[in-house]
């Protein structure tokens, strides 16, 4: 039935697409009018997805479920800036974005940097429904269940994301949530016109509205130093440091080897959730190149940048020594590392997805250690010199 459902909704993409922009503006009580490109964006986006001939019926309506989503925050967003154009006025100072390649420990960092009294993380629940810390706590309980219900679906239906990367309301969650555009919207389809798309793509606006989300949830709370995190802000420093020039990088560095396998593995299993039917080496093939592209490109940006810009940490010595190399690290953020920060450091490494008690074979992936070398270059020799 749902697969039958798709079918036809596949067909006239335009028309499913002018519902869920509706639906949209129906759940934000804002307005798409004066958004039309970013519209045109997703409604070319979703024309390509409609013609994947792999995708299954959950796939598409995850799809449009999405979509809508994230046009139902931003119509909220702009209403919210609209009505209270104090808003615009928020300060975001002094950001810290944790980045690095995928399944390098950058979760790990992100929880433990969000923990202190004046640093805060924007939680999974917030990024989906973005809105003022002084709404009803109604509301705000009405917001968390649906992103409960989310999350559950989506681990009910791969259960391997829960040990792999459990996705928990109230937890701090990445930027890629709230952000319009990115390769964490490939992680299910081969998309190869939206890919190529993406490498020419001028992320300035995209980081601007992402702002605009802090300031929004920044409104009627304390003051605090934001803690951010994506691994794919990588290809993007250059970007990130113009809407946010006073921020800290965080690099965290781990052989390109381990993390190809890994990564790969959580791709299959959105993929396998997605489609029909797929071919793991082509998961293996795109996900080389846009990973090492993405390193590429962040070592070229940080060249550019003040040296105490960027501060990196070795997977391997922060999984390895974590209470010995956490201060460290606060230290360098311009950080005081506290007792209270050992005690949620444990608490922190005992989550589920904190462990990993394997990897993955390359092989099955098309892939094997001299093309992740060729690929990654001397930066794979960089990350051992790290260790």
């Amino acid at each position: 039935m749902l697969q039958s459902s798709s079918r036809k909704q596949r067909s006239d993409a335009d028309a499913a697409f002018d519902k869920i922009v509706a639906r949209a503006e129906q759940d934000s009580g804002g307005s798409s009018a004066g958004d039309e490109t970013f519209l045109e964006e997703y409604r070319t986006l979703l024309r390509e997805v409609a013609t994947v001939p792999t995708i299954s019926g959950l796939g598409w309506t995850g799809m449009l479920t999405d979509l809508r989503t994230r046009m139902a925050n931003r119509f909220r967003v702009r209403r919210l800036i609209a009505e209270h154009p104090e808003i615009a006025d928020e300060p975001i100072d002094r950001p810290v974005i944790v980045t690095g390649l995928p399944r390098t420990a950058t979760t790990l960092a992100h929880k433990i940097l969000a923990r202190p009294e004046g640093n805060r993380a924007p939680l999974m629940w917030e990024l989906q429904a973005t809105d003022r810390f002084d709404i009803d706590e109604r509301l705000k309980r009405k917001r968390r269940k649906v992103a409960a219900q989310m999350s559950a679906f989506g681990h009910r239906f791969a259960p391997s994301l829960k040990q792999i990367h459990p996705m928990e309301p109230e937890s701090p969650e990445e930027c890629v949530f709230a952000l319009p555009h990115g390769r964490n919207l490939l992680v299910c389809f081969r998309l190869p016109e939206y890919r190529a798309w993406l490498d020419e793509h001028d992320y300035l606006a995209d980081f601007q509205y992402y702002k605009q989300v802090l300031q929004v949830l920044q409104t009627g709370a304390p003051r605090k130093r934001w803690v951010l995190k994506s691994p794919y802000h990588l290809e993007n420093l250059d970007t990130i440091l113009k809407v946010f020039p006073d921020a800290k990088i965080l690099w965290t560095h781990r052989d390109p080897n381990t993390v190809m396998g890994s990564w790969c593995s959580l791709m299959e299993s959105g993929t396998a959730l997605a489609n029909r039917e797929y071919d793991p080496h082509h998961i293996g093939a795109d996900w080389i190149e846009m990973l090492s592209r993405m390193v590429d490109t962040a070592r070229s940006s940080r060249a550019k940048l003040p040296r105490n810009q960027i501060v990196d940490v070795s997977y391997h010595q922060l999984t390895g020594n974590p209470y010995g190399e956490l201060p460290g690290i606060f230290e360098r953020l311009e950080m005081d590392w506290t007792d209270d920060d050992h005690d949620n450091l444990g608490r922190v490494l005992a989550r589920p997805g904190m462990k990993r008690g394997h990897e993955y074979s390359l092989a099955h992936y098309g892939l094997d250690e001299d093309a992740v070398d060729r690929a990654f270059g001397d930066y794979t020799r960089m990350v051992h010199a790290m260790r």
